[in-house]
């Protein structure tokens, strides 16, 4: 049996067989990645050997300028990744033993999945990496959170994971950062926390609300973390702490991780399904979104962790709830302000903003949809609607003499539009033990989407 040299990756059969190796080129080892952490420290002590050891050292100036790399090592400075990865793949064929320093853990939104695309095999030693350091910091479990990115990417799906789970991090950019995802979480309940300059003397850990971290510049790099807030909670208490200070258990800040889910999966479909019974939903004199018609209008829908749902007419919020339950970020929009919608999301133990108000008045000013459920208001709401131009909008009518002019403002907003007549029979018991099928009310459900 063999092993292999745990501080420097060194494999003695390979070694061995490298000493031996015929003319036409050594044995290549795999390209040991390490992990720096925010105070410039590799994390195994092994890192130190396996540095002395190397041919070639790739990393970020700060990371080279950081970690003990021997002077006669050749190092490149990474700048964009292209040129990097062209000089790790020549060294690592030429058998050179080659180290990658990354922040944190390089396998958690790093550089081992742009190395292994680039067909290079890879050994990692992993540093903390940023979003432990910032739940630890905040003295928070987090094996309930979500963990996203907004790091080279759009925004959007990151804020509305924020928007739809009760716990989140999010590794952050210039640009994508605190400030401007508390100015996107505006009338969600959340607490924030953001963290800036992980692990050295500048240091900072805050507590705060999305409204105040939306006025504020912060410094970069930083690690933000999502809090749900409960219902109660004082949110407008501000206890900021500075390096070192502990916020302990401030009554003023009850936002945590949450329940864990007991299949461990945060963000994934519901355990119980959707599509479920109306029983399932409180409900007044049966106004609620039949089972069969919900089935097909979320499907049509499309929710997904990263998007935004308004369920406009809401009523008693099923619609919006299930897809609050496949990962959206949900507005439920109804005017009736005694509407159980609350009620039913704390029910099915999802996250759903409701906002009342007439629509299409109270439309103005909420953030940009990606689908919208329209189940009432006629064809101003259904105007105000097409006017956001969100990539999906779904429609139920129950009287076919709006169905052609909804067709014809979807066609003309610009969307390619599909219909289908939903009609159920559903089994109902007869006397004696019998059973015959009772027809529910037919419904057409429209579906407009951009090309």
């Amino acid at each position: 049996m063999t092993g292999r040299d745990v501080a420097t990756g060194r494999d003695p059969a390979a070694d061995g067989a490298a000493r031996s190796a015929p003319a036409d080129g050594p044995v290549p080892v795999p390209v040991l990645v390490l992990g720096v952490d925010a105070a410039g420290r590799p994390s195994p002590p092994a890192a130190l050997a396996a540095l002395a050891g190397a041919g070639l050292v790739v990393g970020a100036a700060r990371h080279l300028a950081a970690v003990p790399v021997p002077p006669d090592v050749e190092t490149v400075v990474l700048g964009p990744l292209a040129p990097a990865l062209d000089r790790l793949t020549a060294a690592h064929a030429a058998g050179l033993r080659t180290v990658v320093l990354a922040s944190g853990d390089p396998g958690f939104f790093g550089v081992v999945r742009r190395l292994r695309a680039a067909g290079l095999p890879v050994r990692v030693l992993p540093a903390v990496s940023s979003v432990a350091a910032a739940f630890a910091r905040a003295g928070l479990d987090w094996d309930g959170a979500v963990v996203v990115t907004a790091h080279g990417r759009d925004l959007g799906p990151a804020l509305h994971a924020c928007r739809a789970l009760p716990a989140v991090a999010v590794l952050t950019a210039p640009g994508a950062g605190a400030t401007e995802i508390g100015a996107g979480l505006a009338g969600w309940s959340r607490r924030l926390v953001v963290a800036e300059h992980l692990g050295t003397a500048a240091e900072r850990v805050t507590w705060t609300t999305p409204e105040q971290a939306a006025t504020r510049t912060w410094a970069e790099p930083h690690v933000l973390l999502s809090l749900a807030t409960p219902a109660g909670a004082d949110r407008d208490a501000d206890p900021a702490t500075p390096a070192g200070a502990d916020r302990g258990t401030d009554p003023a800040t009850p936002a945590g991780v949450g329940p864990v889910r007991a299949d461990n999966q945060p963000a994934a479909a519901p355990p119980d399904g959707w599509a479920l019974p109306e029983s399932a939903y409180w409900h007044r004199d049966s106004m609620i979104t039949k089972a069969e018609v919900r089935a097909l209008a979320v499907a049509r829908l499309r929710p997904r962790l990263g998007r935004l749902v308004w369920d406009v007419g809401a009523g008693s919020g099923s619609v919006g709830i299930e897809c609050a339950l496949l990962g959206a970020a949900v507005i439920a929009v109804e005017r009736d302000p005694t509407a159980p919608i609350a009620v039913n999301a704390a029910r099915h133990g999802v996250d759903v903003r409701v906002v009342t108000g007439d629509a299409p008045a109270v439309l103005h000013g909420l953030p940009a949809p990606d689908a919208v459920f329209v189940g009432g208001g006629g064809s101003a709401v259904l105007t105000a609607v097409a006017d956001r131009r969100p990539a999906r909008v779904v429609v139920t009518l129950a009287a076919l003499d709006r169905v052609a002019p909804a067709v014809h403002l979807l066609r003309a907003a610009g969307y390619t539009v599909t219909g289908s007549q939903v009609t159920a029979a559903r089994l109902a018991d007869l006397p004696g033990g019998s059973i015959r099928l009772a027809a529910t009310n037919p419904v057409v459900v429209l579906t407009g989407e951009r090309p």
